[in-house]
């Protein structure tokens, strides 16, 4: 099992505040990682979203979980390439639960199948225990500057 602060996320995937919503790896195996993002009530996206009762939106809790299963594949792709995982398929998303100003993102991602530079993964969002986004996602490698 490993973990990961904020920098070391850093060094696996290209996202960058304000648009990184991965504060630590708790742990991470060859096919699994569970990730944490504390949401703050001043993050920007609270000042359109619903102004007077913030929420997070859905799509933001599947962008956690893209990226940390970026950070998943990050430990599968070959080093030295430039490649990154990015997002060619999204499935099944169910949404359950409102996230709020103050809520902690459990951040859930498996590797299902991997076939050639394909990636298929499934991920859970949670808060307190309570499931907030369950979906299904692939994602390929790609060379940033092709």
């Amino acid at each position: 099992m490993k973990s990961l602060t904020q920098e070391q996320i850093k060094e696996q995937i290209p996202h960058r505040d304000p648009f990184l919503w991965l504060d630590e790896v708790v742990e991470m195996n060859e096919t699994s990682i569970h990730a944490k993002k504390l949401i703050t009530d001043d993050l920007d996206v609270f000042r359109g979203h619903y102004p007077n009762f913030p929420i997070l939106p859905g799509v933001l809790q599947c962008e956690a979980a893209f990226q940390a299963g970026a950070v998943l594949i990050a430990q599968i792709l070959e080093t030295g390439t430039g490649e990154v995982p990015v997002v060619t398929r999204l499935n099944n998303v169910q949404f359950r639960k409102m996230v709020r100003p103050g809520d902690t993102l459990d951040i859930e991602v498996e590797l299902t199948e991997q076939l050639s530079n394909a990636f298929f993964l499934k991920g859970k969002v949670s808060v307190s225990g309570k499931v907030t986004v369950r979906l299904e996602f692939a994602c390929s490698a790609a060379n940033p500057s092709a």
